[in-house]
């Protein structure tokens, strides 16, 4: 059994996706306004892919608001600063909260614990250590995160976040320390 798992396992390949790269970002976000006559200045362009960390959806989310914010072209930073605000609100009450609504109380504790370490990737002894807790006795609820889609593991005892910018969600919908207890 274990020889023909390995053989099934190398019949398909495994792409990894990402998010797209800086240049590949900044085309995802021009390639569309050129094609209305619209066009973003340099700043607001790097400012939305640093944001956005590439990420595929939020570039889109971050291009329409910004198409909104602006009352004329070129599109500016000073648009895409107007427009992040409400791109998070939208973030926060549709792509955010769904994930959120679907978790435990022990799950939102773990990710709150790693969204206060930062970003990630983490070991996963340091978050064991700010939930004050064994790296064994989470064992369970962070393969929940796993299988929910919620993080996943880079390299071996590392967790990360599956999407950029939630561990700024967790901090803003679970901003005081309550989430210890």
């Amino acid at each position: 059994m274990g020889r023909a798992k390995s053989y099934a396992e190398r019949l398909f390949d495994f792409p990894e996706i990402g998010p797209l790269d800086e240049n590949a970002a900044k085309i995802a976000i021009v390639k569309p306004l050129e094609a209305q006559g619209v066009k973003m200045d340099e700043d607001a362009l790097r400012q939305i892919v640093r944001k956005t960390h590439g990420y595929p959806y939020f570039l889109q989310e971050w291009g329409k608001h910004a198409w909104d914010a602006a009352s004329s072209s070129p599109i500016t930073r000073h648009d895409v600063d107007l427009a992040s605000k409400e791109v998070l609100a939208a973030l926060d009450e549709s792509f955010f909260r769904v994930r959120f609504d679907r978790l435990t109380h022990a799950e939102k504790k773990y990710l709150r614990a790693m969204a206060e370490i930062g970003p990630g990737p983490h070991r996963s002894g340091d978050i064991a250590e700010k939930l004050g807790r064994q790296v064994t006795s989470l064992g369970p609820t962070r393969n929940q995160l796993i299988a929910k889609g919620m993080i996943w593991s880079p390299n071996h005892g590392d967790t990360a976040f599956t999407v950029p910018l939630f561990d700024e969600f967790m901090r803003r919908i679970m901003p005081d320390d309550d989430w210890r207890k």
